[in-house]
């Protein structure tokens, strides 16, 4: 119950970051639509999230925690500080490094990263300045990872699961208050993104003060722990970020596209929802439980804790596959429709929102079987199979892109090979794992499975109905369609849960206990 207690605190952060995340993409959808400052900003939002997720968050991550907890089981705070302090002194003299560099050789490489741009002059000149002023954004999340890290280590996880909800509100306060002064949206988005940076490392700072985790900067030096921790994260850049570079593989393709880079920023916007909720979640709490749990020599509780991730991740995850399948078009057309995002852009994204939810138990089942492998201090097997994955998407991309794109739908086929390019690595992860003896399910997983696979098919039954009966009320004004879309969820919801119950995919004496820890 203790692992569902820290999920339920990181999911429960999350999914308040995600809902400001929706007001956030609502109010951008309102101010740039799909055109080329769209394009321009995700372009330039994209790129500095790609290397913090591989490097500050990914890689790191998936390096330090483990080579943190084993300190602090085995040498108790004094040396895991000392570690994490030398830690953060090379990983700063590093980020430096590649920030300087980006922002120097920005128009190099907006030609290689989208250079579709190269076409449009005004669109290619105005991401290059919206990237160097996002970039620098890098830094501070690579110190927010490291920070994030230690706190979770510590098995306190609300101050780093709570630190995106400073993004959305620095967001939503800008295009608020702000934009209507300048006039200029892809700037005020970019200076919005590094003033949410400094937010967020302040946070973190305060948090790990609090936590008796005060660090200092001591001079850069390759100690041992350092060594072993970026050995550790070479092989972890790819797999930890595979999916970033699979959707950065997108990007480059979409570029190609005129406004398929906007399809699929609000696509990918819409499936993140349940992504954060259940799949980063597990992966930020089943880390550190994993690695302290091994280094303390339980491998029983160890495998229990994978199997319970498993079960929740996917009591949650199968129903919003199933939902987000049957039912793209309602959810685009409340969220987005609105302002410069029409009912062609609506259309454009549902159709890539269908794509990417054929992945989305994929995405999830990749971020609970990885830390298995980083728990053992191990990035080198899941970067074999990540780089399998990746080199999947980059096949799967082009093929699918040019077959579909005649009939304006190649950002679908770019969505749809980042599906099938995740479940690629799922079997190879499942399997390297079972080889190894690592993962078993026990009886109760195998029991609730099929049942929670049957009430998710029923829902998405009662959903399709009512879709068909509601759809009338999607052309009317902004109140009814928001109503249309609460009554389908509501009946999902209702259904499933009746089901789920029903049919023993859960427990009302677990619900209730859940309940009574967190009301506590």
């Amino acid at each position: 119950m203790a692992l569902v207690r820290s999920l339920a605190t990181v999911g429960g952060y999350t999914g308040i970051s995600r809902v400001l995340g929706f007001v956030r993409d609502i109010l951008i959808a309102a101010a740039v639509g799909t055109g080329p400052v769209a394009d321009a900003f995700f372009v330039a939002f994209r790129l500095p999230n790609l290397f913090r997720r591989l490097f500050a968050e990914g890689a790191f991550n998936a390096a330090f925690v483990p080579l943190f907890a084993r300190r602090l089981e085995e040498g108790g705070q004094a040396a895991a500080r000392a570690f994490a302090e030398h830690s953060l002194a090379v990983l700063l003299t590093i980020v430096l490094a590649i920030t300087a560099l980006a922002m120097a050789f920005m128009p190099w490489l907006m030609v290689v990263l989208a250079p579709g741009f190269a076409a449009a002059p005004e669109k290619y000149e105005l991401a290059v300045q919206l990237s160097r002023i996002t970039f620098p954004y890098l830094l501070f999340m690579a110190m927010v990872a490291l920070l994030g890290g230690v706190l979770n280590s510590l098995y306190k996880f609300a101050a780093a699961a709570a630190a995106p909800i400073l993004l959305n509100v620095t967001f939503i306060g800008a295009l608020l208050f702000v934009l209507p002064v300048t006039g200029k949206p892809g700037h005020v988005l970019a200076w919005s993104v590094a003033a949410a940076g400094i937010g967020q490392f302040l946070l973190l700072s305060i948090a790990a003060h609090r936590a008796g985790m005060a660090l200092s900067l001591p001079r850069p030096r390759l100690t041992p722990g350092v060594k072993r921790l970026l050995k550790l994260m070479a092989p972890g850049i790819a797999s930890a970020g595979a999916m970033q570079i699979n959707l950065m593989v997108g990007t480059i393709i979409a570029s190609l596209q005129a406004g398929a880079v906007s399809y699929l920023y609000y696509a990918d916007r819409v499936y993140q929802l349940p992504l954060g909720l259940i799949g980063v979640a597990f992966g930020v709490v089943l880390l550190p439980d994993l690695a302290r749990k091994l280094r303390a020599g339980a491998e029983g509780e160890a495998m229990a804790s994978l199997n319970r991730g498993l079960e929740f991740a996917l009591l949650i995850t199968l129903p919003a596959t199933v939902a987000l399948l049957v039912v793209p078009w309602p959810i685009v057309i409340v969220l987005f429709e609105r302002g410069a995002f029409g009912r062609e852009a609506s259309g454009a994204t549902a159709w890539a929102l269908t794509a990417y939810a054929c992945g989305l138990p994929a995405f999830i089942l990749v971020k609970l079987l990885n830390p298995a492998f980083f728990a053992r201090e191990d990035t080198m097997t899941p970067l074999k199979m990540a780089l399998a994955g990746v080199a999947a998407n980059v096949a799967l991309s082009l093929l699918l892109f040019w077959l579909l794109r005649s009939r304006g739908l190649g950002h679908v086929g770019l969505a749809l090979a980042t599906a099938l390019a995740a479940w690629l690595n799922v079997a190879l992860l499942s399997w390297a794992l079972r080889g190894r003896g690592f993962l078993h399910l026990d009886s109760r997983l195998k029991r609730r499975l099929p049942r929670i696979a049957a009430a998710s098919v029923a829902m998405g039954a009662v959903l399709w109905v009512a879709q068909g009966a509601l759809m009338p009320w999607f052309d009317l004004a902004i109140p009814m369609r928001a109503a249309g879309l609460v009554l389908l969820v509501s009946a999902g919801l209702i259904v499933y849960a009746g089901l789920a119950l029903a049919l023993g995919a859960f427990e009302r004496a677990e619900l209730a206990a859940l309940l009574r820890r967190r009301g506590s």
